[in-house]
């Protein structure tokens, strides 16, 4: 019996690497096709002098090393991806003979943590949309900067993982370490928003419209917000994981309804 389970599992994790391969290579093809095409819109678009080109003493062709955002968007697109595709591989099939319903059963924390998980990505994907109908073009300081932000959401299916494996195998203080990780990487996530809208609210030539600046100077708010919240959660978690656990799919949830940017009583920009 064992060898059958070895084999079955030997079968199951070759299908696993065919299909990440499979969706690797369709991911990167949508890229390349999403990246022709917003660079052609921005060929279209470039001719048009824009004002905030002169209000910042550069133009297009100016001194400052500057590029379309399309290919730092079609990157990290495929980047969220691929993350919200290997969240699944955390989710085990049952192993035993007979046990089946109460193996899937007993997986109810992997389920809610792949839900939370999922939807944070989601969100993140839609955040990052946002702030990208916000920016025209991009350098390095942004460049490194949303590199950062794609890092920490990469590293979510490992701590998604490990909450599966520590609310079946593990006792009531490895839930609480599994939590308290989840949590680190939610927080460190929202860290990276932070430095993500603080540079931008000092760097408006980068944005459609100057006016820009001030919104994302109050995103800094939401980020500081979700950076507290997770670590709320954190701290529920050692009280009690399954509250910690609540909290964490909750907090997707908040950055879905303020995906557009926090209210404000001045004139929002498009």
């Amino acid at each position: 019996m064992e060898k059958h389970a070895t084999a079955g599992g030997n079968e199951l994790k070759t299908v696993q690497v065919v299909l990440l391969r499979s969706i690797f290579h369709r991911m990167m093809n949508l890229a390349w096709l999403v990246f022709r095409r917003r660079e052609g819109r921005w060929q279209i678009s470039r001719q048009t002098p824009r004002k905030h080109h002169r209000a910042a003493g550069q133009g297009p062709t100016g001194p400052v090393a500057c590029s379309p955002s399309s290919r730092v968007e079609a990157f990290s697109d495929g980047v969220f991806a691929v993350v919200i595709t290997l969240l699944v591989l955390g989710l085990k099939t049952p192993a035993h003979r007979g046990t089946l319903l109460r193996d899937l059963l007993a997986q109810w924390p992997a389920y809610v943590a792949y839900l939370a998980s999922f939807a944070y990505v989601g969100v993140i994907w839609v955040n990052h949309h946002q702030l990208f109908t916000r920016i025209v073009r991009v350098n390095a300081g942004l460049l490194w900067r949303n590199l950062a932000l794609l890092l920490t959401t990469s590293v979510l299916p490992f701590p998604t993982a490990v909450i599966g494996s520590a609310f079946q195998l593990g006792d009531r203080a490895d839930e609480s370490a599994a939590l308290a990780l989840y949590a680190a990487t939610g927080a460190t996530t929202a860290a990276t928003w932070l430095l993500l809208f603080h540079f931008l609210s000092h760097t408006p030539r980068l944005l459609v419209d100057e006016a820009h600046a001030a919104f994302f100077a109050r995103e800094r708010r939401r980020a500081v917000a979700g950076m507290a919240l997770y670590a709320v959660s954190g701290l529920c978690a050692v009280w009690h994981p399954v509250a910690g656990l609540a909290i964490a799919c909750v907090l997707p949830v908040f950055y879905g309804v303020t995906s557009a940017g926090l209210r404000s009583p001045g004139p929002r920009g498009p």
